[in-house]
């Protein structure tokens, strides 16, 4: 009786096993829910190289853009979970879109498996130069001197840059113009022209821009200053007392992916993360690094999603 017991029990685990062993045994495609060329694909191609490089099999950047995310997180959940499809989750996806989106067809806890919080990224605060304004106290002066004249720029509605607009909206008493774009591209491309004047977005993609002259940097909006641009004040210090917010990337897989190809991913992100030259990469974009495990990052989006339905309540904002 005691054979048969054991001989069922090693028969089981043989299929986790045998996986464990081979996996991954063909190419990873990681789904980034944003256009090419802003700060989430950034992130997933750096990650993406390194961890093609762990596991030796090719990891495929697939860019599903549109509805704040809410596009390639659908496709994401749907994909079959077995360990080759991963999907770069973000405060969007993962914490305002299931806030905002009544019709979405996908649960951020539910339907997803968390692998890894890869890094936390405050926003950085951009007006065009044509806008007479140097500090927080002077941006909230005009906007209230001219409600409703300042147009700012998103990457999409309902996304961080979006939803941080919103929140110093509201912390504020101002009022802007929304002008949502289809991808940071676009969104950028149109206030480098001066067709919008004000944009809240990643500093991987902006920092460059305000390098060369092209825009004026006048906040972070993160807790502190990044040592990557200690000048630049947070919001909070600059006029806006308790406003905090930005993006934030990790890596999820569809729900149910065999825990052994979650311990392995995360195992190799944490590793990643933490490595010296992707640390320094990291922080040298006013990045903040961050390798947490499974559990963590789930945690993690279970306290994003409490946050930002208590914000989009009381803003009384809705897409649909």
């Amino acid at each position: 009786m005691k054979k048969t017991a054991l001989a069922l029990l090693l028969l089981a685990s043989w299929p986790a096993t045998a996986f464990a062993q081979t996996y991954p045994a063909r190419p990873i495609r990681l789904i980034v829910p944003f256009t090419p060329g802003g700060g989430n694909d950034t992130i997933a191609r750096l990650i993406g190289q390194k961890l093609a490089a762990a596991t030796g099999q090719q990891v495929i950047i697939d860019n599903r853009p549109g509805a704040g995310g809410a596009i390639g997180a659908e496709a994401a959940a749907r994909s079959p979970a077995d360990g080759y499809t991963l999907f770069l989750a973000g405060v969007a996806t993962h914490g305002i879109n299931p806030n905002l989106r009544k019709k979405l067809s996908y649960d951020p806890v539910r339907d997803f498996d968390a692998v890894s919080l890869i890094a936390s990224a405050p926003l950085l605060v951009v007006v065009h130069p044509s806008l007479p304004v140097q500090s927080v106290k002077e941006l909230i002066a005009l906007a209230k001197a001219k409600p409703g004249q300042i147009n700012y720029a998103s990457n999409g509605a309902g996304g961080s840059s979006h939803m941080a607009v919103e929140l110093f909206r509201m912390m504020t008493g101002t009022r802007f113009v929304h002008i949502p774009y289809k991808g940071l591209s676009p969104a950028l491309t149109e206030l480098l022209s001066g067709e919008v004047q004000l944009m809240f977005s990643s500093a991987v993609a902006m920092l460059p821009q305000v390098k060369a002259g092209k825009l004026r940097a006048i906040a972070m909006t993160g807790a502190k200053r990044s040592p990557a641009i200690p000048d630049i004040p947070t919001v909070a210090e600059a006029g806006v007392p308790g406003y905090e917010t930005g993006s934030w990337y990790g890596i999820v897989a569809p729900a149910g992916t065999p825990k052994v190809a979650i311990d392995r991913l995360s195992t190799d992100v944490i590793a990643i993360v933490h490595s010296p030259d992707i640390t320094g990469r990291l922080n040298d974009e006013a990045i903040i690094p961050v390798g947490s495990t499974p559990a963590e990052f789930t945690a993690h989006i279970k306290k994003e999603l409490a946050r930002w339905a208590q914000v989009i309540r009381q803003s009384g904002i809705h897409l649909d």
